[in-house]
């Protein structure tokens, strides 16, 4: 999948969980689900070319470097007897759901460790990520809604964002994630259930049936599947379908009468 792909799929699942974890209000709804789509592109920080690695230079550049090296070494001792014979570094340790539990369990403790500056670091982070991956747009709307979320809980709103520390675990653990089903779709597969063993290979590369699979880029992805996640992140902000609905509702009861 495409880096802006995986992150419009994020956002779409960040809006769809948000009501499940306490998220109630439009501007945390938004801050939650740019959050998420930032996340999805992390898992891609294991190739030297992705978003991700690019970020922020040397920086995201060494911790590419690092994951890559920590993929491979991880790889040359798990793989099972019907693994291929791989580097073990791109799509291997990054995009596993082990990964994603364990970078959210992470960032759930030590945001509630280190406190609401940490907090604001990871949101950052990801907005950073999911503005690079969807565009310049996103920047102006998460930052109005972090702007409104902070005077909607002024004077205490250094003290709430301790509250969100878990949920933060969770907007990270959910972008993997869907990074993750989103690779799987492809023709290259994703190794989701590692180190389960399936059919000789820790690292089996779940995929559908070959008529359902996609090549990353060409037009299923761009002409089909892009759009139809742009049109429903659009619909999953608060407020917009019931909105929707009365619209058409009021139009068809007026040309009924």
């Amino acid at each position: 999948m495409m880096g802006r792909t995986h992150a419009l799929t994020g956002w779409c699942a960040g809006l769809a969980v948000a009501p499940a974890v306490g998220v109630t209000t439009l501007s945390q709804a938004v801050v939650f689900a740019a959050t998420t789509a930032g996340y999805a592109l992390l898992p891609d920080l294991d190739h030297p070319g992705a978003r991700a690695s690019r970020l922020l230079g040397p920086v995201t550049g060494g911790l590419s470097w690092l994951l890559r090296k920590a993929s491979a070494g991880l790889y040359s001792v798990t793989k099972g007897p019907r693994d291929e014979r791989k580097k073990g570094t791109h799509r291997h340790l990054t995009h596993t759901l082990l990964f994603a539990l364990l970078l959210g369990g992470a960032t759930a403790w030590g945001t509630a460790e280190g406190g609401p500056w940490v907090v604001v670091g990871v949101v950052v982070f990801g907005l950073l990520l999911a503005e690079d991956g969807l565009g310049d747009w996103l920047l102006p709307v998460a930052g109005g809604a972090v702007v409104w979320w902070v005077a909607e809980n002024s004077p205490n709103a250094l003290a709430e964002l301790d509250s969100v520390a878990g949920r933060l675990g969770i907007a990270v653990a959910l972008g993997c994630f869907t990074h993750c089903l989103g690779d799987a779709l492809t023709e290259s597969g994703c190794p989701f259930l590692f180190p389960v063993p399936i059919a000789g290979e820790t690292w089996y590369e779940l995929r559908p049936p070959k008529a359902l699979r996609f090549r990353t880029g060409k037009k299923v992805e761009t002409a089909f599947l892009f759009p139809v996640f742009a049109v429903l992140g659009v619909l999953l902000i608060p407020g917009v379908w019931p909105a929707l609905v009365g619209f058409v509702n009021d139009v068809f009861s007026s040309s009924t009468t």
